[in-house]
């Protein structure tokens, strides 16, 4: 606690977003707060987006949820993708800002609390290699490690492989999206064992139509996984 302080001296800690002086180290400052769209109350049980109605009646869906099957059993999001939310996301997926994961993981494990089960994996989307090489980093691995960390979850960063490049998803319809992701996913030979009769909880850092998911779900079930439940640092939803 000394030492903690004497660097707090030195170096107080700064709001990740706008780097205001805050009280603890990874916060956010009021403003930066109020701006960023954390989901709560009642949401849909399949992707975590909020819905209007008593947060303590029976799980409901949303309208993209009642239109698409899932194959997973049930799914939460921490964010809505806007504001400051969207910032984070971004700073943490192309601006290097690593450490981000670290208060990210917190805010997923809030909204995880419902999905979790004793001895459940937690599995990240990966990348396809060319893109890594890009990227040097995958966002899903540090937001699912650091997840894992505060849940007290084992975790199994290669669980999945990724079979080909599917490119940007961005201006793509519901239909592309889901047509692109086809088969882009397969289970990881040489992790089968951890996979195999597990409870599963796939992480990623946005859910827009649910296509990438959606996949790698299906990849994880061929494989003989109990269950799989899905979870992102944000979710791109309609606004009412």
């Amino acid at each position: 606690m000394a030492l903690q302080a004497l660097i707090h001296a030195f170096y107080p800690p700064q709001c990740i977003t706008c780097h205001a002086l805050v009280a603890t180290d990874f916060g956010l400052c009021g403003d930066c707060w109020r701006d960023t769209p954390f989901i709560t109350g009642l949401v849909c049980g399949k992707c975590g987006t909020p819905l209007p109605g008593d947060p303590n009646e029976a799980e409901a869906l949303c309208d993209d949820c009642l239109q698409t099957a899932r194959p997973w059993q049930s799914g939460r999001s921490a964010m809505l993708y806007r504001d400051n939310a969207r910032k984070i996301v971004l700073a943490l997926k192309h601006g290097d800002q690593m450490e981000l994961a670290r208060p990210a993981g917190e805010w997923l494990a809030r909204a995880a609390r419902p999905m979790l089960q004793p001895g459940m994996l937690v599995v990240p989307v990966p990348l396809h290699w060319g893109r890594m090489l890009k990227r040097k980093y995958n966002q899903a691995v540090l937001l699912a490690a650091a997840l894992a960390r505060v849940a007290g979850l084992q975790q199994c960063p290669d669980a999945l492989l990724r079979r080909r490049s599917t490119g940007s998803q961005e201006g793509r319809t519901r239909d592309a999206r889901f047509a692109s992701m086809q088969g882009a996913f397969q289970a990881n030979p040489r992790r089968s064992e951890r996979i195999r009769g597990h409870h599963i909880l796939l992480v990623d850092d946005v859910m827009t139509s649910g296509a990438t998911f959606a996949a790698a779900t299906e990849a994880l079930v061929a494989a003989g996984a109990a269950s799989v439940s899905v979870l992102s640092l944000a979710r791109v939803a309609k606004q009412a």
